[in-house]
């Protein structure tokens, strides 16, 4: 891991918000519903809000993460830089 970058870390219930880049408008909103790592690394399920789908989802550094046990407090960045998405087809 490159010096200064911390790992993305969520747990099931935390939202995921990804923005667009250009505008900061929200393009996805969802919530973790699964892990695949129990350190709470990507990928993730995530339940998206528009659609109500459920994809493996592995955040860029467009995403930020609110977690849990934070709800009022600022969504960092994270500083994956992983692919987007995986399942976005539908």
């Amino acid at each position: 891991m490159r010096e200064g970058v911390t790992a993305v870390k969520a747990h099931v219930g935390d939202q995921l918000v990804v923005e667009c880049p250009g505008t900061g408008a929200v393009r996805l909103d969802g919530k973790v519903v699964g892990l695949h790592h129990a350190d709470g690394t990507p990928p993730y399920d995530v339940r998206w809000a528009e659609t109500d789908q459920v994809w493996v989802f592995f955040p860029g550094s467009d995403t930020r993460v609110r977690h849990l046990d934070c709800p009022a407090g600022p969504v960092p960045p994270s500083a994956a830089a992983a692919p987007d998405a995986v399942g976005r087809g539908g």
